[in-house]
Parts: C-alpha cells; structure tokens; sequence
C-alpha cells in the first residue's frame, strides 16, 4: 500500500506524457490555422499565436469555384444517409442470420462480410466502379451513398451482439405466441440499444472521413465533401500551410467533438455485449 501512491503517479505522468505526444499534432494544426505562413515556417513549434488571424478561413468561402456550404451539405447529407442505411440493412441481416443460421448461403454471407473487412476500399474500388457504372449511379449522391453503406465491421458488431442474447428469451417470447416482428421489436430491439448506439457512432466516424470512395465515385466538385475537398485543396495550393491547416481544422472538428461526446457510450456498448460471442 505505501508503493501504491507512487505507482499511480509515475502511471498518470506516463499517460498525460502519452495524450500530450498524440493531441500536440491536432492542436498544432487549430494553431496553425490562425497564423500567417511566415509564422508557421519561421516558428513552427509555437501553439498560441503572436497575432490570430482568421485570413485562411476567409479564403475557404469559395473552393474551386463551389461554395464551402455545398461541401458541409454533402459531407452531412451522404454521412447521414450511409449511417442510417448502414444500420438497417446491417441490423436486420445480422438478426435474419442470427434467427435461421442454417438457410441455404447464409453461412457464405457471413464468411464475406467478414473477408470484406479484411481488405482496404482501395481493393475494391474497381469493381464497386464497374457495378456504379453499369448502374448508371457514376458522379450521383446514390452512388456514394450505396458503396459507404457497406458495412462489415457493422455487420459483425450486430450478429455478435445478437449471439449474446439467451435463447430462453426468444423462447419465451415464442410461448407467449408472439411473431417474429414483435420479438424483433419489443424484445431484442430494446436490448440492443447500446450496440445500436455504438454502431452508429462508429458508422458516423468511418463515412465522415472517407475520401476516396467519393473521389472515385464522382464526376464533378458538386458531390465532393469536405475530406475531397481538402485533398484537391492540397493538390492546387501545394505550399498554403494556412489554408489546409484552415479547412482540416474544419473538417475535423465534428469529429472529434463526436467522439469525445460519446466515446462513453461507445466503451459501454462494447461492453454491454458489442464483441462477445
């Protein structure tokens, strides 16, 4: 016991040294944001500013000729939609696995969403591409919306949670002559709140900061969202510290208020079941 209080000091410093190492990055580039381009060259290592400047912010009004509300809109819109679609067609193809395991490509179903995650979006624009393409959904909101909605992780969070659920439950639920909708919905959809919360969470973070698939899938500025527009940022003004340091503050600044909002909520869910099975 008397080794215990330095123990859990010498514990906090090796934390607060270890936050300190990762949140110094993020907050250099909010700092960066408000100062000129000479002060960030010439002192780099400064958090707080001589003189703030909202300059670099100003400049992102217009991009490439679209306004930056038309990159906020989309940015909200395709991460609204994929999440919402995401959690339907994920939960419910979890359940409907979960309920009759043994139906014919049900197990082949699993085993691919599972390879799935295995591999990067990289890997699979060209064939998404060929499918969009053939759907004629190239450069259109749908198509970005569809190919993000593609959920394995979420998919695997679901049937996991579901698995942990005790079969007596359903089972009593079935002597209490209730259907199949009805044990869905008053039963198991209560008591999957928290991987229903943390799926969301997860879902809004992933497709928030997707770029690529977008950049791919579009044909036109008028469907980039933030993450596009900040990477064609970079590409045309090259040396602009301030600006990028301006729009990625922007950019991940939803993010992170998100995160730290409802990171409990997420450890919970975990918890609650999320990962068992």
């Amino acid at each position: 016991m008397k080794h215990s209080l330095p123990i859990k000091l010498l514990a906090y410093a090796a934390a607060t040294l270890v936050s300190v190492f990762f949140v110094f990055p993020y907050l250099w580039m909010v700092s960066a944001s408000f100062k000129s381009t000479e002060a960030i060259l010439t002192r780099p290592l400064q958090l707080i500013p001589d003189v703030i400047s909202f300059k670099a912010y100003e400049s992102l009004a217009i991009m490439s000729g679209i306004p930056l509300s038309t990159y906020v809109w989309n940015s909200l819109w395709i991460t609204f939609a994929s999440t919402i679609f995401t959690l339907v067609t994920t939960a419910f193809g979890a359940y409907a696995l979960y309920r009759a395991p043994k139906l014919p490509g049900f197990n082949i179903l699993r085993v691919g969403f599972l390879l799935v995650i295995m591999y990067p979006y990289m890997l699979l624009i060209l064939p998404v591409y060929l499918v969009m393409f053939k759907l004629g959904l190239l450069g259109t909101m749908t198509g970005i919306i569809l190919f993000l909605s593609v959920g394995p992780i979420q998919f695997f969070l679901f049937e996991q949670f579901f698995r942990s659920i005790p079969h007596e439950v359903i089972e009593a639920a079935q002597m209490d002559n209730a259907s199949e909708a009805k044990i869905l919905l008053r039963v198991v959809a209560p008591m999957s709140r928290p991987v229903v919360m943390t799926v969301t969470l997860i879902t809004i973070l992933l497709n928030w900061a997707q770029w690529f698939p977008v950049l791919v899938i579009s044909r036109s500025t008028d469907t980039y969202t933030l993450p596009v527009a900040l990477l064609s940022l970079n590409s045309e003004l090259g040396v602009n510290f301030q600006g990028i340091m301006a729009l990625a503050t922007l950019t991940t600044a939803p993010v992170v208020v998100i995160y730290l909002l409802t990171q409990k909520y997420v450890i919970e869910g975990m918890i609650s079941g999320a990962v068992k099975g």
